[in-house]
């Protein structure tokens, strides 16, 4: 078994030979043939979203990286939600004393009601405990509610460290900035407490750490600040639906759509600032009128052309969420572990560098199956 130590020196030597991943474009190293498996929230399909269960679910079943999502607590700690609304994914309703702080708030330019990190403190939040937010469509993960903490960027950052060293395997983090603008205006700006944070661990320091978000100036401004991206660290650009106005750009009065984004000149201009360009699956492949895959486009060509790795979200087992070509007989709740394998497949085959998956363990699967291993 390695130690920490000698797994952190893997990393580095790892991400030298780039075994976890070398770019793409302007660097001279290839993509890779067989695209990495991004642990969306942790195994979100058999745990709970982003608790330590999730993450060691995915570890175990053969992640190559996983992904805390992060917001702000009111006295400025980075913790792992998928938002900072927190009514659906903790057991706040249940808890009297914090009665009086469900409010509404425009977020993104949304009204939302309901409890907020940024309106308590860490140790508040610690009083909580996680619980399952599709609990109809997820009854296994239903089944671990009440039974894990929210927990801070640095808990996860050790946690991935522990685990690497046990395995002996390189672990990365895709972390995703949620509502950058929303945060930096109540004076809770996001950025430069992840950069500290990360160049706070050795691990992270080393190790591939792939940096998401949604909006656009909090990427270009992390550019600024880390010039060409260090070895281990990637910027990636997610993109929304099509039809939507990224929410700083909305913000500061511009009208570039997410659909303009994935033309090939503005995959040109997001590789200024970006390294990954993440559109969700149905931009790549799109359903036909009865539901079932139709072509792909060029959008993986495009991007690659451009000097951009491209990263998919996001599939998930549900016979709810497949295109009908992969649904089982079920019902829309059932699992259809071979029909998703069976999608993720498809998508494989476009030329894809990796793709985020609520069940890392059949993302695996797609995976080491399409390359006959």
């Amino acid at each position: 078994m390695l130690s920490r130590r000698q797994v952190v020196a893997l990393g580095a030597g790892a991400l030298a030979a780039a075994a976890i991943d070398g770019g793409y474009g302007a660097t001279t190293t290839p993509p890779r043939t067989r695209p990495l498996v991004f642990a969306h929230r942790g195994c979100s399909a058999r745990r709970p979203e982003h608790t330590l269960g999730a993450y060691a679910k995915a570890i175990e079943d053969g992640a190559d990286y996983i992904e805390p999502d992060l917001v702000m607590t009111k006295d400025g700690v980075l913790v792992v939600r998928h938002e900072n609304d927190i009514s659906g994914t903790t057991d706040i309703a249940a808890h009297p004393e914090f009665s009086a702080r469900k409010v509404t708030k425009t977020i993104d330019g949304q009204p939302f009601t309901g409890w907020f990190t940024e309106d308590f403190t860490l140790a508040e939040l610690k009083t909580l405990r996680a619980v399952e937010r599709l609990g109809e469509v997820r009854p296994e993960s239903r089944g671990y509610d009440g039974q894990f903490q929210i927990l801070t960027l640095d808990e996860v950052i050790d946690f991935t460290a522990a685990e690497s060293a046990a395995r002996g395997r390189v672990i990365g983090l895709v972390p995703e900035l949620k509502h950058s603008t929303y945060f930096a205006g109540i004076g809770l700006p996001l950025e430069g407490r992840f950069l500290a944070t990360i160049a706070a661990h050795a691990y992270t320091r080393v190790n591939p750490v792939e940096v998401q978000s949604f909006e656009v100036a909090n990427l270009k401004a992390l550019r600024a600040q880390i010039g060409k991206s260090p070895p281990n660290l990637k910027l990636m650009q997610l993109v929304g639906d099509p039809r939507m106005v990224p929410a700083d750009v909305a913000a500061a009065g511009g009208k570039a759509t997410y659909g303009a984004m994935i033309t090939p000149a503005g995959l040109r201009a997001v590789a200024t600032y970006a390294d990954v360009i993440a559109p969700s699956t149905r931009a790549l492949i799109p359903l036909d009128a009865d539901g079932r895959l139709g072509q792909p486009t060029s959008l993986v060509a495009d991007a690659h052309a451009a000097g951009l790795l491209v990263r998919l979200w996001t599939f998930r087992p549900e016979n709810r969420f497949l295109a009908k070509d992969f649904q089982s007989g079920a019902g829309e709740n059932a699992r259809s572990e071979a029909g998703s394998i069976a999608e993720m497949r498809r998508y494989i085959a476009t030329g894809i560098d990796g793709f985020f998956t609520d069940d890392p363990a059949l993302g695996r699967r797609a995976v080491d199956g399409a390359s006959g291993n």
